[in-house]
């Protein structure tokens, strides 16, 4: 072969990151095409003893049951079990069937939907407040919540002269 002439024998660029239509499970028409029908597949899979061994050692390090519900969805999706739309109409009862498992064993979880900002402490609430607003920590909450911003002037600019991607002389 001749260094000079160019060589066509070689794979397409992206050839790689490509499958014929329909190679791919969620290329092809889903197992399941309603909520139900969906969950008839997953309920008798969650009440297994192996899952349900897994899902309680996994709710006793403190992973949010939605990120589980999310992580089981998907999984679904690219088996082909479902569509992407029937996965999220699936999540809230996949998330309450872990629950029950949950609460079954007597084991504390975090269903990822509480609002963090309740947990915060006073304290340091007010603390945070303060340095916002640049005043001194007062002891009454209400004066912290009624600071008014400050007032920014708005300076005039001269108008553009000729439109917007004219130049400045």
């Amino acid at each position: 072969m001749d260094v000079s002439e160019p060589s066509f024998n070689r794979p397409i660029p992206g050839e790689s990151l490509t499958a014929e239509l329909g190679a791919r499970p969620w290329q092809n028409p889903p197992q399941y095409s309603t909520v139900d029908e969906a969950m008839s597949y997953y309920i008798p899979r969650m009440a297994q003893d192996e899952f349900a061994k897994g899902l309680l050692n996994v709710m006793e390090m403190g992973v949010p049951l939605t990120v589980l519900a999310n992580t089981i969805q998907i999984a679904g999706v690219m088996e082909g079990k479902h569509t992407v739309d029937v996965g999220i109409l699936v999540m809230p009862s996949i998330i309450e069937t872990m629950k029950l498992i949950g609460d079954s064993a007597g084991v504390e979880y975090n269903t990822g939907m509480e609002n963090e900002s309740d947990s915060l402490p006073t304290d340091m609430a007010r603390r945070v407040a303060a340095d916002l607003s640049n005043r001194e920590i007062e002891e009454t909450p209400e004066e912290l919540v009624s600071v008014e911003p400050e007032q920014q002037t708005i300076e005039e600019e001269t108008p553009l002269q000729g439109g917007l991607m004219s130049r400045r002389v």
